[in-house]
């Protein structure tokens, strides 16, 4: 998994679109990329990513 993870990181590379937020488009801070080169969303859209996903676990 973390294999592909990385292969996808190179392809966003390439294109141009690595450090840039899949959900908003905004850039990714580079403390969070220096933290996990492999992210595909910032801080604040990873958070609430994961709210929503807590939520929907919950119902």
């Amino acid at each position: 998994k973390l294999i592909s993870k990385i292969d996808s990181a190179i392809r966003r590379i390439e294109d141009g679109t690595y450090g840039y937020c899949e959900a908003t488009g905004e850039p990714i801070g580079l403390r969070r990329l220096e933290a996990r080169p492999t992210a595909t969303l910032s801080l604040e859209a990873q958070e609430r990513h994961e709210r929503k996903e807590r939520t929907l676990r919950d119902d």
